[in-house]
């Protein structure tokens, strides 16, 4: 399935289906918790909350897209992102886009 961030796909016409999303909420175990809390004194990059927040998205975004394969869609278009913080060490994120068919001429 072609995911874009654009509201259109070169060449193609597009037939639009409906709205796609998909979330998830994680967090990081205690101990890491506190390991990235001792991380922020010095600084630089805490790497367990990257990986847990590319993690999040790529579940977020295969959420999204079997939602849209489930409707019949081609493709996703204008795939949006966004996080919230739900608590400490814990956040949601969410893919959006708009599931759409290519119409042949």
């Amino acid at each position: 399935m072609i995911i874009v961030n654009t509201d259109y796909i070169s060449g193609k016409k597009l037939q639009t289906i409906s709205l796609v999303r998909g979330s998830t909420v994680h967090s990081k175990n205690i101990g890491r918790d506190i390991l990235s809390g001792l991380k922020t004194i010095v600084g630089g990059e805490i790497s367990d909350y990257t990986n847990m927040m590319n993690e999040a998205r790529a579940i977020a975004t295969k959420r999204m897209v079997d939602e849209a394969e489930s409707l019949g869609a081609d493709t996703v278009v204008n795939v949006r992102y966004a996080s919230s913080a739900i608590m400490q060490g814990v956040a949601e994120i969410i893919a959006y886009g708009t599931a759409v068919k290519f119409i042949e001429d």
